[in-house]
């Protein structure tokens, strides 16, 4: 018997400041990752919906911050199951620039439990990551060698 697999299209926020990575910490609610790890602000699109405004919402939504500025960095996919469901997860990142304040969850029973600024140097563990955040946090890495090396 095979497994429904679920399609989902998601846009994810990198967003640095102050050499610090603004995630997220899944809850029991999140669809695709298991909760309790970190993970990057954002989620679903919605149908109709651009994927800059979904990256909008789901900042306003998961961290109470407004988004400002977003370039799209990169693609990625991923498969995962949860819950019983199959899923294939299309990510698209994008290098955000966010209002100022401090990240708060406004949103209730959603797939986010907390959001804060946390410094780069103390998320290199994937254990605590979810795939697509390691995936960000190389992303990082690698624009900053680049920059660094092109300077």
């Amino acid at each position: 018997m095979s497994t429904r697999v679920r399609t989902r299209i998601s846009a994810y926020a990198i967003a640095v400041e102050d050499d610090r990575l603004l995630l997220a910490r899944l809850s029991d609610a999140s669809p695709v990752f298991m909760p309790g790890l970190w993970h990057l602000p954002g989620g679903g699109i919605d149908p109709g919906e651009q994927p800059v405004e979904a990256l909008a919402r789901e900042l306003m939504e998961e961290t109470g911050l407004e988004l400002i500025e977003a370039h799209l960095l990169d693609a990625r996919t991923y498969s995962a199951q949860r819950s019983g469901a199959g899923w294939s997860l299309t990510a698209l990142f994008y290098a955000v620039a966010l209002k100022e304040g401090a990240p708060t969850v406004t949103e209730v029973d959603g797939s986010t439990e907390a959001a804060v600024w946390i410094p780069l140097a103390d998320v290199q563990d994937d254990t605590v990551l979810s795939p697509a955040a390691a995936d960000a946090v190389r992303m990082l890495d690698r624009t900053m060698t680049t920059f660094t090396a092109t300077r």
